[in-house]
């Protein structure tokens, strides 16, 4: 990925917010930015890597990514570190003890919450993190913020020597406004100076640092109420104020226009004095906050009467149509009223479930798992993910990163006499199993399990949008970096060298001989699938298949693939010499879409798929060219 040249200051560009905290980082003079991918947050790294004098990598999973940046920042230089709530799961063992440790360089830490669940397995609420670690937190409520809170929080950071967090949400991550931006300020790093005694967090240095937390949280409150990021909007509707932060604030301006609110931008430590002195000016105050109730409970103890949550939902983004039956019904409306303020009806739209690409090498997976018997398939966090789904039906759990190897462990040891005979299956994607299934992994052959693990090597962090990995032989910036050899490296942590297989995931006799094969061996076994995404610059299209509609018996098989190539055209019902009636599924293949993976070859027990290129031109029933030259 080549350095651009950036746009001049002043210069308004469209921006989203990601984009915009990335080009904060540059203008910030940061050094160094290291990041795992994850939605929201993805495109703040891909976009700062267009940057020039910025250092930035993919590291291997986000806690890594952090030190990085701390290292970095203990060196005097700015660093910026980003990833998605989940991310930060994995990173708090670090940030919990920087938290003591400060300082020298400026530290930004961009958490990007997933706020009504768009490509997460939970909705977090990162601003507890600052409240944990007695960290400050901005919340920037669109691009323009986004950028502009980014600055401050590096002059901050480096001010008070506290990483600061900068907490975004889909909201501000994903939508463009217009951004207006600056100059690089370059700043010299001052480098490492050797202090045991802060740098080394041994418990007696941590111990006498422990006050020094404290004392600097006083300080940033103090602060926070004089912030030129916590303002007041009067309005004229005094009847309810609404104290807010980040998005939230968009909403309720859209929503209540008249109100009078305080947007706090600077939200931890809370500015207390400030609202109290907004409560005063309203009849009643609901603080409106995505998605916890941390500024509501933090102002209560406080002595300060607020409405939030008794009122408002605790999931979910607080659009305007939830915010203003929510009101109406807080100011005692008529259900006219309330219905008026109500979200209209959503138009109707064909469902269209979750599937995987055409020609995904998880397809032949997914096709294999489903046939096992009396099997328990722990899955993980990636686009196989979706194997869960229809037609396969072979994915039994999906919790946390990396958790498909110690769940199957935990089955294997937990479980009944009865269950002795079930096979045991962890899927695990390359740069998953990279992240954090090695430990797992290693734990199943240090502890005896009896488990057999899939890794679906296909060169990519494919449900980010495909991001280079240690496993694909790529950097961030696409340059050549080393390869993790999968093989050799399941086996360096212990897997016997015959309990190792590498297969092909298009070939599925093999595929299906390995599974069966593996799952009956009572140890930990691998098998490693080994081709690339489609989408990846890896992958080698094939020639593309079609079907001979007049020898296709309907039978199914193929679309029990679930490759979205194969279209359905009509279903029969069958009624068979012994009664039974048999439904039969008619296809046809998209063309165009295919790429000629083969996968539906092997499963057409009539043998009515052929190469597209051997049907004739235009022929609606995709019928070779012999036979149309013969009719």
């Amino acid at each position: 990925m080549a350095a651009l040249m950036p746009a001049p200051a002043n210069s308004r560009l469209l921006m989203s917010g990601n984009e915009a905290v990335a080009r904060a980082v540059w203008e910030a003079g940061g050094r160094v930015a290291a990041a795992y991918p994850g939605t929201p947050a993805t495109e703040m790294l891909e976009t700062i890597a267009t940057y020039p004098d910025v250092y930035s990598e993919w590291s291997v999973n986000e806690k890594v990514s952090l030190e990085v940046a701390l290292g970095a920042a203990m060196a005097g230089a700015r660093a910026f570190c980003a990833m998605k709530h989940v991310g930060m799961n994995v990173a708090s063992d670090a940030l919990m003890t920087m938290t003591l440790t400060g300082v020298s360089g400026g530290l930004v830490i961009a958490i990007a919450d997933d706020v009504g669940l768009s490509s997460s397995q939970n909705e977090q609420d990162s601003r507890y993190w600052g409240r944990f670690a007695h960290l400050p937190i901005f919340e920037p409520a669109d691009s323009q913020e986004a950028r502009d809170f980014t600055l401050a929080a590096f002059e901050l950071s480096e001010r008070f020597q506290v990483p600061v967090i900068l907490r975004l949400t889909t909201r501000v991550c994903h939508v463009k406004a217009l951004v207006t931006v600056g100059d690089r300020r370059e700043r010299a790093g001052s480098g490492f100076t050797k202090d045991t005694a802060r740098w080394v967090m041994v418990p007696g240095n941590a111990g006498r640092r422990l006050p020094m937390v404290f004392e600097r949280e006083a300080k940033l409150r103090a602060e926070t109420e004089i912030s030129a990021f916590n303002v007041f909007e009067d309005g004229g509707d005094r009847r309810v104020g609404f104290l807010t932060s980040g998005p939230a604030y968009m909403h309720v301006r859209e929503a209540f226009p008249d109100a009078p609110v305080l947007k706090l931008g600077f939200s931890y430590p809370v500015p207390f004095e400030k609202v109290r002195e907004f409560a005063s000016r309203c009849e009643r105050v609901v603080v409106v906050e995505e998605v916890e109730p941390l500024i509501e409970t933090e102002v209560r103890a406080e002595g300060i009467a607020v409405l939030g949550k008794n009122v408002l939902p605790r999931m979910g983004e607080l659009v305007p149509h939830v915010l203003r039956p929510a009101i109406a019904r807080l100011l005692g409306e008529s259900d006219t009223e309330i219905e008026k303020s109500a979200a209209p009806a959503p138009m109707p739209v064909f469902p269209r479930p979750p599937t995987m690409c055409v020609a995904c090498p998880h397809l032949g997976v997914y096709y294999a798992l489903a046939q096992l018997r009396n099997a328990a398939i722990s899955g993980d966090i990636g686009c196989y993910t979706l194997g869960f789904g229809q037609p396969w039906n072979a994915l039994d759990t999906c919790i946390s990163m990396g958790a498909s190897m110690g769940v199957a462990h935990g089955w294997d040891k937990g479980r009944a006499e009865s269950e002795r005979e079930k096979k045991i299956v962890a899927v695990i994607g390359d740069s998953t199993f990279l992240h954090m299934g090695m430990q797992g992994l290693l734990d199943i052959v240090y502890n005896r399990g009896n488990v057999t693990v899939l890794i679906l090597d296909n060169r990519a962090v494919g449900m980010t949008g495909g991001q280079n990995n240690p496993g694909n032989g790529r950097g961030l910036h696409d340059e050549p970096a080393p390869r993790v050899d999968f093989a050799t490296l399941v086996k360096a942590l212990g897997v016997r060298e015959e309990r190792v297989h590498v297969v092909d995931p298009y070939e599925l006799p093999t595929l299906f001989k390995v599974l069966r094969q593996e799952t009956k061996v009572a140890e930990p076994s691998v098998i490693i699938t080994n081709q690339p995404c489609v989408l990846g610059q890896d992958y080698q299209p094939r020639k593309a298949y079609a079907v001979i509609e007049e020898k296709c018996t309907g039978c199914g098989n193929c679309v029990d693939v679930g490759c979205p190539a194969i279209h359905v055209t009509r279903r029969d019902t069958v009624t068979k010499a012994n009664g039974r009636e048999v439904a039969r599924s008619f296809v046809r293949i998209e063309s165009q879409a295919c790429t000629g993976c083969g996968l539906c070859l092997t499963p057409c027990a009539p043998e009515a798929i052929v190469p597209a290129e051997t049907c004739a031109p235009g022929c609606a029933r995709g019928m070779p060219k012999q036979a149309v030259v013969a009719e």
